[in-house]
């Protein structure tokens, strides 16, 4: 199987569950593997359909990374319907709580 992947994919929006997450915002880190058939010829993915994808996804109104992760899958899996596996991971960097978290972290992967 051939794994094509996008990782570290930073996008500051304005998304969260608390009121102050929609004015200052949050930075996110979107990482996607697509898993590929391993035919010959090789499948292609274009890693700027990926990157539209995770960024228009963004450009959406939602608070929950549940939601986001849902909606980048679907989307890339209408967009490359021959990927075997996809994966989408999404981190909230420095998540706005009581101590020193790095990141809060939704994946999912069919």
């Amino acid at each position: 199987m051939l794994t094509v992947s996008l990782h570290g994919i930073k996008i500051h929006a304005p998304h969260g569950l608390y009121p102050e997450e929609h004015i200052l915002g949050n930075v996110f880190e979107i990482d996607v593997d697509l898993w590929l058939p391993d035919t010959l010829p090789w499948p292609f993915a274009d890693y700027t359909i990926i990157n539209k994808v995770v960024s228009d996804t963004f450009q959406m109104p939602g608070q929950l990374l549940e939601t986001f992760v849902a909606n980048i899958y679907n989307s890339l899996k209408e967009q490359f319907p021959i990927a075997e596996k996809i994966r989408v991971c999404i981190k909230k960097l420095h998540p706005p709580m009581a101590g020193d978290v790095a990141y809060a972290k939704v994946c999912y992967e069919a």
